[in-house]
């Protein structure tokens, strides 16, 4: 997958958060993204940048892929 794949399943996580849900969101993207992060080229903010939301975001996202490790998704 390339940063601009991962940008737009991130922006639609982004968008569709429950009021309150926005950064938890994107701890999920990065729990169940996070092979294809890791092995993706480019960087945290240049994804954060693809899914057109603030590049500060980019830690946030480096957190839920440190939690991949720990964690699983329930569906």
């Amino acid at each position: 997958m390339d940063q601009y794949e991962l940008g737009t399943i991130l922006n639609g996580m982004y968008e569709n958060a429950k009021t309150g849900e926005t950064v938890l969101m994107i701890h999920l993207f990065g729990v169940k993204y996070a092979s294809a992060i890791r092995g993706c080229k480019a960087s945290m903010k240049e994804i954060a940048k693809a899914a057109k939301i603030p590049e500060s975001y980019a830690t946030e996202i480096n957190k839920g892929v440190n939690l991949a490790k720990y964690v699983m998704v329930k569906n």
